[in-house]
């Protein structure tokens, strides 16, 4: 997929945080997708995401093998898409794709 496509994608997600009060100012575990269709690959590419800030998963699901990395990072498309640069640099050699990105948001307290 193009890095233009992402980019787009990537920015409207932002906008739409930004709309729903995302708190930008601070650091959040952000979840990054790939799909393979072999646990041995998705396996591999996990291996070249562990450490301090990051965190890799691999499950399976309806016969596909899915990668999950979370990454402890600020919000900002340039960091967002510099990290799914690299992370589409190990995936699709090793016969992945990618599948976007995500992040939770948390909801105001509600004051009783």
């Amino acid at each position: 997929m193009s890095t233009a496509f992402h980019e787009d994608v990537s920015n409207n997600v932002l906008r739409h945080m930004k709309e729903g009060g995302f708190d930008f100012s601070r650091v959040h575990p952000i979840e990054f997708y790939a799909i393979f269709p072999d646990e041995d690959h998705a396996r591999l590419a996990a291996d070249q995401f562990r450490g301090e800030w990051l965190k890799a998963q691999v499950s399976q699901q309806d016969g596909t093998w899915h990668l999950q990395v979370s990454k402890v990072m600020y919000a900002t498309s340039s960091g967002i898409d510099d990290f799914e640069q690299d992370l589409e640099a190990v995936v699709e050699p090793l016969g992945g794709v990618l599948d976007g990105w995500g992040v939770t948001q948390e909801l105001p307290a509600q004051s009783a």
